[in-house]
């Protein structure tokens, strides 16, 4: 009897083996991603009181208010990331709809007159005192999630244009109603973020150049129908001739990063987050690290910015699925096309737009949203799938949906038989 239980204890491991090594082999996936969002946090949380604290003194106020604040909501989204990385990705699939809905209620809810929040003129942000949120970030998630199962159920039916219609009008949708807030910078974000998409997708180039045509021309318009609006790109192409009024921000936000130089004057030493620059912590809080931490500190945020794109598109490369893919990539993008966005703003390449810097500003919903979107990231890198079903538009469908049950059909087949050579493999081995 002993000599079997000894049998037994020795084989038991076999059996639970190749599961614990598949974990190992996927969890170093998703390592380096949770290692440069923490150091990415860690930035942040000493640059938001660096460049508030000296401010929030003079005007009467706590040094450690906006400090606090944002340690409370990179604790929720920790929560947020930590749950939503171990929910079963059809779970997170079967609530995009529901997502999406509400976020376009939400969006819409802003412009209702006694329930939307105005700050500095801009009509963009629900609830009451300091619990107060920012809807049109819930809507980008939404929209990447959207777009992924959108995409991922048609590999086969983009035969024209007129199949990305259903897309279209959600984002267009989402975007119009982003705008009359008004809040370019974000729809910006989701007009990139959803052009590359398209491109991982595999949409034909043709149909991309002429979507961003359009978007481009549409942009313009817009940009031009308001007197401020028209202001910020005149400043854009010389803000030196408007410094005293509308490129007031864009100059000392300039001369903050030149007077830094290459290493800086120092941590916490930066003169202009005190007396010339407005609103310091939040989208401007690059020039602070470039005043106080020289272009060292902009060339390391900029690597580690490199690094999430590295891990983010090593994840959808490894993927299990199309969806999984296309969400992995849409996620990535999402982040990459804020961080871009805000750092040609402040250097000087791009006009103001207002968006905040991931993971580094200040701003509630935006931390606590983009921690959301890398918990879905963990998720796809420790495998998380969803198989699909095509959907397909023309006299092919019945064929492409008999082809995609043969496949099916045929992986089954597979992992019967190499399941039970793994158990003969057992059999013969003891």
């Amino acid at each position: 009897m002993a000599r079997v239980a000894a049998r037994a204890s020795a084989s038991a491991p076999a059996v639970v083996q190749p599961d614990r090594a598949a974990r190992s082999r996927r969890a170093p996936e998703g390592t380096p991603l949770i290692y440069v969002v923490m150091c990415l946090l860690a930035g942040g949380a000493v640059m938001v009181y660096s460049a508030s604290s000296g401010t929030t003194v003079v005007q009467g106020g706590d040094g450690m208010g906006f400090l606090t604040k944002y340690v409370v909501y990179a604790a929720l989204g920790f929560v947020a990331m930590h749950w939503i990385a171990r929910t079963p990705l059809d779970r997170v699939l079967r609530m995009t709809g529901p997502l999406l809905a509400v976020s376009m209620a939400l969006l819409f809810a802003v412009k209702v007159p006694g329930l939307g929040v105005s700050v500095n003129g801009a009509q963009r942000w629900l609830g009451a005192g300091p619990l107060q949120f920012q809807p049109s970030e819930i809507a980008k998630l939404a929209l990447v999630l959207y777009a992924a199962r959108f995409l991922a159920e048609r590999p086969r039916g983009l035969r024209t244009i007129k199949d990305l219609l259903p897309l279209g009008i959600v984002v267009i949708s989402s975007v119009g109603l982003v705008l009359l807030q008004p809040d370019l910078g974000t729809a910006l974000v989701i007009i990139f973020t959803m052009g590359a998409m398209l491109v991982a997708a595999g949409v034909p180039w043709p149909w991309i150049w002429t979507l961003g045509g359009c978007g481009a021309f549409l942009v313009s318009l817009y940009s031009l129908s308001a007197p401020y609006r028209r202001a910020r790109l005149t400043t854009f192409l010389n803000p030196w001739d408007h410094a005293a009024d509308a490129g007031f921000q864009s100059v000392q936000g300039q001369i903050a990063i030149g007077s830094g130089g290459v290493v800086g004057r120092g941590l916490g030493q930066s003169v202009q987050k005190i007396f010339y620059l407005p609103e310091a912590h939040t989208d401007f809080i690059l020039a602070i690290i470039g005043e106080e931490l020289g272009l060292l500190g902009i060339f390391g945020l900029i690597v580690l910015y490199g690094a999430f794109a590295w891990a983010g598109l090593r994840i959808a490369q490894q993927a299990k699925g199309r969806y999984a893919a296309l969400l992995a990539g849409g996620l990535t993008s999402l982040v990459l096309c804020q961080a871009s966005l805000n750092l040609f703003a402040v250097l000087g390449l791009a006009p103001l737009t207002g968006v905040p810097l991931p993971f580094i500003s200040y701003g509630s919903t935006n931390l606590v949203v983009l921690l959301a979107a890398t918990g879905l990231l963990i998720n796809v890198a420790r495998g998380g799938s969803v198989h699909l079903r095509a959907v397909t538009q023309g006299p092919d469908a019945q064929r492409s949906t008999a082809d995609a049950d043969d496949l099916r059909d045929r992986r089954r087949g597979d992992s019967r038989a190499r399941g039970a050579g793994a158990r003969g493999g057992r059999r013969a081995a003891g």
